[in-house]
């Protein structure tokens, strides 16, 4: 018996498609990443003109110091992290239904300390946030 070899062809994998592919990638990355710079802008708080509002005996006076530090409703908090702020929050607003919450931030104040002073106000179930101004007596009558 005469039997004829079947020729093989020699398997490659070729390589060029999978680093078109690859460099593709690569670009579409680059591409669709967005670099941050950091910049340093000098913000002053606004002042206010308006004239001071009538003060409501249930609402809460968040105080942030320019260090961090808090005080709810003249009580100095020991720590200034996101727990022992939303729990100091949470004991003052028991039993009050949706009280309005002021918070006074020192100009020089982080800006994560107010935040954390929103972010937790808002987990709370707290709606009614205004932010406090200093008052610029140029622009009073």
């Amino acid at each position: 018996m005469n039997f004829r070899r079947q020729r093989t062809e020699s398997v490659d994998i070729n390589l060029t498609p999978l680093i078109d592919v690859v460099f593709l990638l690569l670009i579409f990355f680059m591409v669709s990443t967005t670099f941050t710079k950091e910049t340093h802008l000098d913000v002053d708080l606004p002042t206010s003109s308006s004239t001071l509002q009538s003060v409501d005996k249930n609402q809460i006076e968040i105080v942030i110091n320019a260090t961090g530090g808090f005080m709810i409703n003249g009580h100095a908090l020991v720590k200034s992290d996101f727990d022992t702020i939303k729990h100091a929050l949470g004991k003052e607003v028991e039993g009050l239904d949706n009280p309005p919450v002021i918070i006074v931030a020192d100009g020089q104040t982080p800006h994560q300390s107010v935040i954390y002073a929103m972010d937790a106000a808002g987990q709370l179930g707290l709606v009614k946030i205004r932010m406090a101004t200093k008052i610029d007596k140029n622009d009073q009558n």
